[in-house]
């Protein structure tokens, strides 16, 4: 399972963090200050960290030079000039997020460095049901289940973010493209044949006016 290190100050925005990641599945650490960070990379072994640039005792840049262990480090702060960024990214880091920031661009994010550092399982299984997500596959009691390219972007937008709640405007742009212009009614129709199909009728949840969760352990 993947562990991730969050090293951010303001405790709010850490909880934030904290509860997006692991409603995907993703474990967590949490610390608040430079010094504590550098005590945690030395103990435990981390498969990402998200870090602030200003926090206290050692920031970010130079924490990331202090590290003693090569961890992908996504920074994720307030700093957004383009010095900082150019900086940042000089340094070592995967990337670079400013905030305010949107917690699926985020996921998003974290998931591409993840399968660039070999780090995240590419499959996702619930029951009966199992989804190879690299293979663009979907089992079903070791059968594959036939599916269209965007009913299969829609599962693969609901397992990589499963238990949060995606609007069908989101789902349009994970399955067709950023541009497509359709009604998002078309939407129900695919995920009404996602259900059918893999009898996940109560494993794709609809949100009341926005659009529809997978909820999984």
């Amino acid at each position: 399972m993947v562990h991730i290190l969050i090293v951010e100050d303001d405790k709010a925005i850490s909880l934030l963090i904290r509860r997006g990641l692991e409603a995907v599945g993703y474990t967590c650490s949490s610390v608040f200050d430079g010094t504590s960070a550098l005590k945690e990379i030395s103990q435990q072994d981390f498969d990402l960290i998200l870090l602030d640039v200003m926090i206290p005792h050692t920031d970010g840049f130079q924490l990331i030079q202090e590290m003693q262990k090569e961890v992908p480090v996504i920074f994720l702060t307030a700093r957004n000039a383009v010095h900082d960024r150019v900086k940042g990214l000089k340094l070592g880091a995967e990337d670079y997020i400013i905030k305010p920031f949107d917690m699926l661009e985020v996921l998003a994010r974290i998931e591409k460095v993840l399968k660039r550092t070999q780090a995240i399982d590419d499959s996702f299984s619930l029951g009966d049901v199992r989804i190879d997500l690299s293979a663009r596959l979907a089992y079903k009691d070791g059968a594959v289940v036939d599916f269209t390219p965007q009913e299969f972007s829609l599962i693969e937008a609901l397992v990589r973010n499963r238990n949060i709640a995606l609007s069908r405007e989101r789902l349009l742009q994970h399955a067709w493209d950023w541009d497509y212009g359709g009604d998002t009614r078309t939407v129900d129709v695919h995920i009404h044949n996602i259900r059918k199909k893999l009898g996940w009728e109560k494993v794709i949840v609809t949100v009341y006016k926005l659009g529809y969760r997978l909820e999984a352990p």
